[in-house]
């Protein structure tokens, strides 16, 4: 009983990112860890568990004790996994608490600059008469979705090539070696000012503070698309309310910090901090937009 009443939390806190150190997941969430430590007084454990497109590590979190000292770091990748693999050691949605999404960021649809047209029907118009002509540089399964979505919707063909994350996809593209991409505002900023790429859309619902000039997908007449890139926390399922409501608390004063709002710029990401309830909706909405897309898109599950 002494040892139940003590204040959350009474010693640190380890928080699991499903990825491997050094990435933007990574970095991004040592940042916010410093700064949650002032609110809630105990040091936060960054343990890197990657594996398996971020399973290993969220299983670790669904089996963990639901006590709030072992919390999950991820990407929308936890939203796609249900439906790209056939099955998983957890339930996405039963097995966690949403405790807050950090940040949020769209994709660009980024091509060679020796494309025509400026706007994604001017795309699409190009695209139909070349059915599968245009080879797409897939940099990663978010990016695969968003854009087997878009092509559906726009009922144009496209083919899909695999590349081993971002970078390649980028140099993909400038070189020519394939025409699109769906990459971060980051990483297409660079090109973009030096004309070695140009900017087709954004696939969130608001444009990016990174690219105020490149307008969504959804204001070009692609009505109802949103498809975003976000991070989030989660804590293990029958985690007690008053200790997601700590770690709300904690997220929501980290991210009003400059070193925060710095790192934010810095990633080109925009910051969130919405309450669980909120995040919970968001979470499930996603993981049934993905499961349709990948359905209708007819991906092989892994």
């Amino acid at each position: 009983l002494p040892a139940v009443a003590q204040p959350f939390p009474a010693r640190p806190v380890r928080i699991v990112v499903p990825f491997p150190a050094g990435g933007n997941v990574d970095t991004y969430i040592r940042q916010l860890a410093r700064q949650m430590e002032a609110s809630m007084g105990q040091s936060l454990v960054i343990d890197n568990r990657g594996g398996a497109n971020g399973i290993v590590g969220c299983d670790i979190v669904a089996k963990s004790a639901p006590d709030g000292y072992t919390i999950l770091a991820t990407s929308v990748a936890f939203a796609v996994n249900p439906s790209m693999y056939k099955s998983l050691p957890y339930d996405a949605v039963a097995d966690f608490i949403p405790v807050s999404q950090l940040s949020t960021t769209g994709m660009v649809v980024a091509a060679n600059a020796k494309l025509p047209g400026t706007t994604i029907q001017e795309l699409a118009a190009y695209a139909k008469t070349r059915p599968g002509g245009l080879n797409i540089a897939i940099p990663g399964a978010t990016g695969e979705l968003a854009g087997d979505a878009l092509w559906k919707q726009l009922g144009i063909k496209m083919t899909n090539i695999q590349y081993k994350g971002s970078a390649p996809s980028e140099l993909a593209v400038v070189s020519g070696e394939a025409s699109i991409s769906m990459l971060t505002p980051l990483a297409t900023q660079n090109h973009l000012q030096t004309g070695r790429m140009k900017a087709y859309g954004i696939t969130s619902s608001t444009r990016s503070p990174v690219l105020p000039d490149v307008p969504t997908l959804a204001e070009q007449g692609v009505t109802g698309y949103d498809i975003q890139y976000w991070t989030g926390l989660f804590l293990p399922a029958k985690t007690p309310d008053n200790i997601v409501r700590a770690g709300h608390k904690a997220v929501v004063a980290a991210l009003q910090t400059n070193e925060v709002k710095e790192r934010l710029r810095a990633l080109g990401l925009q910051a969130v901090g919405n309450t669980p309830e909120e995040f919970r909706a968001i979470v499930k909405r996603d993981v049934e937009k993905f499961r349709k897309i990948i359905i209708e898109s007819g991906i092989p599950r892994l």
